[in-house]
């Protein structure tokens, strides 16, 4: 069946189908923008190769089928070089937001290396999104950087578009989630003085539409574009502005000049589902003026004949999204930095070493499918099923300590993808109706796994519902923790078995 065009719904781009199947490749494609520019670089009528570290996280996209994967490390020379041969235009989407110390370092090694692997590779263009700055000395060390990085690639030898956008207005978009949550859960809230900062935000269907026009802009063209939306406002008006959109009550909002971005961005982490470590760039962001210089853009990617997408309408499309579970990305689809990318045990490259087990098998007087139903649909709004005061302090705990802690939720209330975030886990391998893998992005000292599987059970019309957890401690302290939190699985781990075969047999239909 034809996938329906993207231009038919809301927060998506409009756009003409190219006269002919032109290579592109895609960086980031894991991540929130990433994943949505595939779908409408496919509807422009391009081909696509979707660059990833592991392109086993495009699983389960809606449009996986439709491109060409290609594992590579856009930090080795040897491995972009060869997933940029035969490329015409590459999609640069790559940065470390939020992946603490030293990332300008990485972002500045990674784009030195693709550069020259694009111009080596005989790409056409590169286009790159970046962050839209103020013409100040003292930028933010996250706009500094993503300045550097549009930098790097214009001076390649390879034409080059770098668009650079403030506020990205979507369902998923980090800063969205930010400003959403703050709004929703404070009437009444003291904020930095720069809430009263002008921005100019821009729908992330507007983002689109300038990327996928961009690879049709003449070779002569290589240079710095600003995109905003139609509006500027205060960070102030655009809380006021979701309220009223939101159907909320107008909030009191009071500035006071104490708060520091490290000190906004605790408080942001504290009320949002936004990490500190990814909090605090987009606050430092915040601190200046992001307002677009010029529109030259236009001349190359002309304005829709309706303008660009207002504020109220874009956030208007965007909880409608939230409201009909239909977000395509969200700003958790990027792994949270420094979280474990070792092999499961059972996997034949594991190194070996002290290994941990808790596994409990129960038999269900439900079918697979409605056992499986459940398992689908843990975490989020549905919790986990056993003492659920347990699961909240280890959140909190979690959160304190730098990790993502409870609040990520999910993508989708009943769907899940391998990549998916789920609270502090992360989906790393889903096998429909049997297997669903979890590993844990919280801080632990040491490797996480839950595993929970569904098979036939011993009677017709019943199921064998298996849990493991699984844990590599890191020396010492990782064996203390284990042995001090074992106590505990029994009503952990035995609650929440024994509650998803009550909620199976609950949604079960009597024979």
């Amino acid at each position: 069946m034809a996938r329906a065009r993207r231009g038919e719904h809301g927060e998506h781009a409009d756009h003409h189908p190219a006269s002919v199947s032109r290579l592109v490749a895609v960086t980031g494609v894991t991540g929130y923008v990433g994943g949505r520019l595939v779908p409408e670089l496919l509807d422009a009528g391009f081909a696509v190769r979707a660059i990833a570290r592991d392109t086993s996280r495009l699983r389960g996209r809606p449009w996986a089928g439709e491109i060409e994967p290609f594992s590579a490390d856009a930090a080795d020379p040897d491995q972009i070089r060869a997933a940029l041969e035969g490329v015409e235009v590459a999609y640069y989407l790559i940065h470390s937001l939020g992946s603490g110390r030293r990332f300008e370092a990485r972002d500045r090694r990674t784009a030195l290396t693709f550069a020259q692997a694009a111009r080596e590779a005989g790409v056409q263009r590169i286009v790159y999104l970046g962050g839209l700055a103020p013409d100040v000395e003292n930028l933010s060390p996250h706009l500094e950087s993503r300045k550097e990085v549009g930098e790097i690639l214009l001076a390649s030898g390879v034409p080059t578009t770098v668009l650079r956008a403030a506020v990205i207005l979507g369902s998923g978009s980090a800063s969205f989630e930010m400003m959403r949550y703050l709004t929703e859960r404070l009437p009444a809230m003291t904020t930095p003085r720069w809430v009263d900062n002008r921005i100019q935000p821009i729908a992330v269907r507007d983002v689109l539409r300038y990327l996928v026009g961009s690879a049709d802009m003449p070779p002569e063209v290589s240079r710095t574009f600003d995109i905003g939306g139609p509006e500027v406002l205060t960070y102030r008006e655009m809380m006021q502005r979701y309220a009223a959109a939101a159907g909320l009550p107008r909030r009191i909002i009071i500035g006071v000049g104490v708060l520091t971005p490290r000190l906004s961005s605790l408080w942001v982490s504290l009320v949002t589902p936004v990490p500190a470590p990814l909090a605090r760039p987009l606050v430092e962001s915040l601190v200046h003026e992001v307002v677009c210089h010029e529109h030259d853009i236009a001349r190359h990617v002309p304005d829709p004949p309706e303008g660009l997408l207002p504020f109220d309408e874009a956030v208007r499309l965007a909880l409608q999204r939230i409201q009909d579970a239909d977000v395509a990305t969200r700003w958790s689809s990027a792994s949270v930095p420094g979280a474990p990318s070792d092999p499961l045990p059972s996997d034949p490259g594991w190194a070996g070493g002290s290994l941990y087990r808790d596994e409990r098998t129960t038999q269900v007087d439900a079918s697979t499918d409605a056992v499986w139903s459940v398992l689908e649909s843990l975490g989020g709004e549905r919790g986990w099923y056993s003492w659920p005061l347990a699961w909240q302090v280890r959140g909190i705990v979690d959160r304190i300590s730098g990790g993502p802690g409870l609040r990520r939720g999910r993508r989708d209330p009943s769907r899940l993808m391998v990549g998916d975030a789920v609270d502090f886990w992360r989906v790393e391998e889903v096998e429909p109706g049997q297997l669903l893998r979890l590993r844990a992005e919280m801080r632990v000292p040491g490797l996480a796994w839950l595993e929970l599987s569904v098979s036939e059970g011993e009677r017709p019309g019943t199921s064998e519902l298996r849990q493991v957890a699984i844990f590599h401690p890191h020396g010492l302290v990782g064996q203390l923790y284990w042995w001090s939190v074992a106590p505990f699985h029994g009503v952990v781990f035995g609650g929440m078995q024994r509650g998803m075969k009550a909620e199976a047999e609950l949604t079960t239909e009597p024979s």
